[in-house]
């Protein structure tokens, strides 16, 4: 399995350190990911869960997507896989396009969501209210290491569960 992720500072100044935490966690979804056929990224290994690597790569897309475009940036993009007739698309609908393709538009969120915040200070607020609430840089960058965290858990069950890989 391909590692390239950069461990986190042990000291650094806040901003230095959320975005570190941050790319660490979105590079440990592309290890997780790292090595696998189409069919393996798409199995679901751990039913009645519908969770796969795939969905995880698709749902994260949509999450870097969600925050840091609509909310961080005010603007107004489309669901990219789910849909009003299923809500879970990003975890359901997987024949929608190729492992390669999902992985590639998570990739290129990545990049271009990095460019929304590169400048900003840890104080700026999206321009758009969350359930009529201010959202601040900081809980985004918060809530997205704690997003790919969490996900990152279940990737680990999930790999272990196709070939046996663990790993940190």
């Amino acid at each position: 399995m391909t590692d390239n992720r950069v461990a986190p500072p042990y000291v650094a100044d806040e901003v230095g350190m959320l975005r570190s935490w941050l790319d660490f966690h979105r590079e440990t979804l592309a290890v997780k990911c790292a090595g696998l056929s189409e069919r393996q990224l798409a199995l679901r290994p751990c039913a009645p869960s519908t969770l796969s690597l795939l969905g995880l790569v698709r749902h994260m897309t949509e999450v870097e997507q969600h925050w840091f475009h609509n909310i961080l940036g005010g603007e107004d993009r489309p669901s990219i896989y789910c849909t009003e007739q299923d809500r879970d698309g990003d975890f359901d609908l997987l024949g929608s396009c190729s492992a390669e393709e999902a992985i590639a538009r998570w990739h290129a969120e990545i990049d271009g969501v990095r460019g929304l915040y590169a400048e900003l200070p840890l104080e700026a607020l999206g321009r758009r209210q969350r359930r009529g609430a201010d959202v601040s840089l900081r809980w985004i960058l918060v809530h997205m290491i704690e997003e790919y965290a969490r996900h990152n858990g279940h990737a680990d069950i999930i790999r272990e569960r196709i070939d046996g890989v663990t790993g940190d």
